[in-house]
């Protein structure tokens, strides 16, 4: 279970709640990005999750109910490798567009995880493996749970966080055009969890390429790193 945010007003914010059970993690931060990675049995530490120098960041919330349309299939791209490419650097959001619009886009065999992706501009890509994408161009603002943005809610299941979306929309209705980090903090706290914890909460001004995060739900014990530009 996971929320991803990101809003286009007088700045770029970009939140982002990593909610996780049974696999380990951590946040490294570099000159180069900030990145929370997972301890992958084969890959070893995999950057998953997180932001870049460049002004990019990548949430990847799993989508429930699972979709068998999204299992690996011959000739796909991984998700999971267009992700870690874009944190990295080594692809443009564009690029992955690109590859969205004109290639299959599979998951891992199971479980649909989606991307949810934006840059410096604050351009927005969501991709749901075996369903499609939604590209927003610098949008006011846009929220990703758990549930695919192509079924709404006409599947459910306890995981899909329709109420976590729902919470997130009215405060980011309600909130004003001088929207900040400490306001896209009090929406990841009021959509945080504990089932399934929240373990890492990150917030990206991407206008001023700083980094904010906490973890386990400390908030009062906030980390920051700023990038050169």
């Amino acid at each position: 279970m996971c929320t991803s945010i990101v809003v286009n007003r007088k700045k770029t914010i970009v939140g982002w709640n990593l909610d996780l059970s049974d696999m380990e993690h951590r946040v490294r931060a570099t000159d180069s990005g900030v990145f929370i990675e997972i301890n992958n049995r084969a890959e070893g530490w995999m950057p998953l999750f997180g932001a870049n120098s460049r002004g990019d960041f990548v949430g990847m919330p799993t989508c429930w109910p699972h979709d068998p349309r999204s299992d690996p299939s011959e000739g796909s791209e991984n998700v999971i490798r267009l992700d870690i490419d874009l944190l990295t650097g080594k692809k443009t959001l564009s690029e992955i567009r690109e590859v969205a619009e004109t290639r299959p886009v599979s998951s891992v065999q199971g479980t649909t995880f989606m991307a949810s992706l934006s840059d410096a501009d604050g351009n927005v890509l969501h991709v749901v493996p075996g369903q499609g994408y939604k590209y927003y161009e610098k949008p006011d603002h846009v929220v990703l749970t758990n549930y695919s943005p192509f079924k709404m809610d006409s599947e459910t299941h306890p995981w899909m966080g329709l109420d976590r979306y729902q919470m997130a929309e009215a405060m980011l209705n309600d909130s004003s055009d001088g929207f900040d980090v400490g306001e896209c903090f009090e929406i990841l706290r009021a959509v945080s969890q504990e089932v399934c914890p929240t373990v890492v909460s990150m917030v990206y001004d991407v206008t001023e390429r700083t980094v904010y995060w906490c973890e386990d739900r400390r908030w009062d014990n906030v980390k920051v790193r700023v990038f050169n530009r």
